[in-house]
């Protein structure tokens, strides 16, 4: 957005011009400018995959969740590469992610991942940037755990689901039609009530439920 490029466009390669178009040395440096004034926190990770065991509710997704990962872990979350979350990163707060809910691979996010999604709220286009960064840096692979198939469903279906659960005293996060992470771990909390297992996303079953 223009607005952007005249408050963090900086000058990579001493050229004395901020030049994002020819200059891959000043691309790379307003990026880095940018998230910087957001809030990026030096040195920490955006965020690692894990392993969600079942006695782990998929409704404690979310920021507003957080918790130290030394915690996580002790609830046996573990990351699927088999390493140990690094020592650096074990007293500082981590967030549960759950993008499919219990569909799909499952991570502990740092607030770093939200610094992204300040420059685009999808929880994918975030997760996807911190790992294709991951890929060039770590030189790691595709994620560990797979993504399942999930019923095609309409905006419309899920906002008419999303304000059944609005009326049952579910904070959603708005009747938009998408699956945040509100939205996800609603859907996980109503269907514990419900005495069901918690899957955290929405299908053509519970949508259906919901709009009795």
């Amino acid at each position: 957005m223009p607005s952007n490029f005249l408050k963090y466009a900086v000058d990579g390669n001493g050229d004395g011009r901020a030049d994002i178009w020819q200059s891959e040395a000043d691309t790379i440096a307003s990026i880095g400018n940018y998230l910087a004034r957001h809030g990026w926190i030096s040195g920490r990770d955006w965020g690692f995959e894990v392993d969600v065991p079942a006695s782990v509710s998929c409704t404690l997704e979310g920021p507003d969740q957080s918790r130290k990962i030394a915690d996580w872990a002790a609830m046996g979350v573990t990351r699927t590469s088999g390493r140990p979350f690094p020592q650096h990163e074990l007293g500082a707060a981590g967030s549960l992610m759950m993008p499919a809910g219990r569909h799909g691979p499952a991570f502990i996010v740092t607030p770093n991942f939200y610094v992204l999604k300040d420059y685009n709220t999808s929880d994918l286009y975030a997760l996807f940037v911190g790992h294709i960064g991951d890929r060039i840096q770590y030189n790691v692979r595709d994620f560990r755990n797979s993504w399942a198939r999930v019923d095609t469903m309409y905006r419309s279906d899920i906002a008419v689901a999303q304000r059944k659960l609005e009326t049952l005293g579910h904070d959603v996060g708005g009747a938009d039609g998408l699956p945040g992470f509100k939205t996800r771990r609603s859907i996980g909390r109503w269907q514990e009530s419900q005495g069901a297992k918690a899957t955290c996303f929405p299908d053509k079953g519970n949508i259906a439920a919901l709009s009795r």
